[in-house]
């Protein structure tokens, strides 16, 4: 298995399918026992990352288990925890554990595993759809009145290689000159293209969960102004004009601003999710083909850690997720002076 990225040498990729429903797809392994799946094509590497996209785990834990439910279920909570690494050219299993079974509600945990270590587990909640009865409590955050979609004629920039089966309008900071804690950032994102008929309610579950993990721990640098490239800002001009031209474009599409303010900001030594959730709440309604609102903010950060809430808006302004993460949040530490030897 050296050298190979997949269990499975993988198929054509299939045009009648979004490019997010053809990177998520799953194959089935009943052949070696019950509820095991693995990735059938390569995961993304974001470049300068630890390992593959953590977003991208979280999804196809998802669909592996929404593989495992009665169809008139659907996903209402998702909890889970990156424990190590995902490494790209290495194979992924998923085995999912069919925890309960309930006549309003199952639950399935998913450990995905690389080398027969666990590098990321989950346990997620179904519930079976219209269980709550003719008359309920209800009640919903609403979206922003002051946000407006992306113009129908936007063309992403892909400043990220192109690799993305996203596209993303840039990251407004509101509130730059008040405290961290009152900052939120706000992105449209949507899947490209158009997912398919036949991947269902499911597909567009999954390429939700897929893009919650997007700049989201992230959101803690950008509210405390924190420069995130390898090299001091105010070395951008030793640079070959291509890579200094990218990086003033990635700076201000993160909402940033310009390169010339983060002179002299505190510098990111180690930025890292540990765990993250995700509360679905109008699961049908989700269309991730469509341009959806993402809000962020972060309550507390300290001893090197950061927390950050997300929600999640259809076009419309149906709340469809609110999601919450934890991460580590390091900064470089400046060097001690060398102690003279006794």
């Amino acid at each position: 298995m050296a050298g190979r990225t997949t269990l499975v040498k993988p198929p054509d990729v299939d045009p009648t399918k979004a490019q997010i429903e053809n990177a998520l797809e799953l194959t089935d392994l009943s052949i070696i026992g019950p509820d095991i799946f693995t990735n059938t094509r390569e995961l993304w590497h974001p470049p300068g990352a630890r390992g593959i996209y953590g977003g991208a785990v979280i999804a196809q834990t998802l669909a592996a288990a929404q593989r495992t439910v009665p169809p008139d279920f659907v996903v209402h909570s998702f909890h889970c925890y990156f424990v190590l690494a995902g490494d790209s050219g290495v194979p992924i299993l998923y085995h999912v554990e069919r925890v309960r079974e309930g006549r309003s509600f199952c639950t399935r945990t998913v450990q995905a595993r690389q080398r027969g270590k666990a590098i990321f587990t989950v346990t997620m909640s179904f519930t079976k759809e219209n269980s709550g009865g003719a008359q309920q409590v209800q009640h919903a955050a609403k979206m922003p009145a002051d946000v407006r979609p992306p113009p129908d004629d936007y063309v992403e920039e892909q400043l990220g290689g192109g690799t993305s089966p996203f596209e993303s309008y840039r990251i407004e900071v509101t509130d730059k000159d008040g405290p961290p804690e009152l900052k939120k950032t706000r992105q449209w994102v949507r899947a490209r293209g158009k997912i398919s008929e036949s991947g269902g309610h499911q597909a567009h579950l999954s390429a939700l969960a897929y893009v919650s993990d997007s700049y989201f721990i992230g959101t803690v640098s950008r509210i405390h102004r924190l420069w995130r490239f390898p090299f001091k800002a105010e070395d951008l001009h030793k640079l070959s004009p291509e890579v200094r031209n990218h990086v003033v474009k990635l700076n201000e599409f993160e909402g940033s601003g310009s390169v010339e303010d983060m002179k002299g900001r505190p510098a990111i030594g180690m930025m890292v999710s540990l765990d993250h959730t995700i509360y679905f709440h109008n699961p049908k309604k989700v269309r991730a083909d469509e341009w959806m609102f993402a809000e962020m903010e972060s309550p507390w950060a300290g001893d090197g850690r950061g927390v950050v809430t997300q929600r999640i808006f259809s076009k419309d302004g149906t709340l469809l997720a609110t999601c919450f993460q934890e991460g580590v949040v390091r900064l470089k530490q400046k060097k001690e002076p060398a102690q003279p030897k006794l």
